[in-house]
């Protein structure tokens, strides 16, 4: 059976755009363009059932934010549509959701119909949505989606001690002694975890700066973590670290 694609969009142009790209991937997709607002989303949404929607953020009666608060369950994946200086991105990639953005890149854009594709059979989870809607208030403590391949936990950033890289994948080092393996970079949760008093110390390490127990001059030197774990500091990152810790 055809898999339903929903694009919700205030501009005809961009779904019209959209979907002639993504008749040309050429995938067993039937495709709607009919909501181009929230409450023409919502309604079309409810009718047609889809497998993926493209929503886009900003509307003239509301955000795609508004739409998904109004739905009770969501069986469908989201993709949100978005411009470059969008304040939600960074709330979007803190929930593990995806998004691309405007203007619309056709590589971009089959990559992410293509892991939709993927994803669509398995259960939604909820907790993405509600950290999403936790993520997009200015003044809210700003909750990481970590997806494994068994479970998806929702971390408050203060739990986060240190992340640790092994290959392609991340652990994180919890305060509560969990230690949870994800499938990103470390390199990844750098760049989202810019300015949120993280520090990466060396190729294979990010730290919570709030964790910091102490540096120790001893064996060339290592920094110790409120955990008692040591990490080494790489000497790249010295002047810097240090610049750091004489304004903590």
């Amino acid at each position: 059976m055809k898999k339903k694609v929903l694009i919700i969009d205030d501009e005809n142009r961009t779904r019209d755009f959209v979907k002639k790209m993504i008749d040309s991937f050429q995938l067993d997709l039937e495709v709607f363009t009919d909501g181009e607002n929230v409450e023409t989303g919502i309604e079309a949404i409810n009718r047609i059932q889809p497998d993926i929607v493209f929503l886009d953020i900003q509307m003239p009666d509301g955000t795609g934010f508004d739409v998904l608060n109004s739905l009770e369950t969501k069986r469908f994946e989201v993709i949100f549509i978005t411009a470059y200086q969008e304040y939600a991105i960074k709330a979007i990639k803190f929930s593990a959701l995806d998004y691309i953005l405007k203007p619309i890149d056709a590589e971009e854009l089959h990559s992410a119909i293509l892991t939709a594709i993927d994803s669509v059979d398995f259960k939604k989870e909820d907790l993405q949505y509600e950290a999403l809607e936790n993520n997009i208030q200015p003044g809210n403590r700003r909750k990481l989606v970590l997806k494994t391949q068994e479970c998806v936990y929702i971390v408050d950033l203060i739990e986060i001690i240190r992340c640790e890289a092994d290959k392609n994948y991340t652990f994180f080092f919890l305060n509560n002694g969990k230690k949870i393996l994800v499938s990103r970079t470390l390199k990844d949760f750098e760049t989202m975890l810019n300015g949120y008093g993280f520090f990466r110390i060396q190729q294979s390490h990010l730290i919570n700066l709030d964790y910091l127990d102490r540096y120790d001059k001893h064996q060339g030197g290592a920094i110790i973590m409120k955990d008692g774990s040591a990490l080494p500091l790489s000497p790249a990152k010295k002047d810097q670290f240090f610049k750091l810790l004489e304004r903590l």
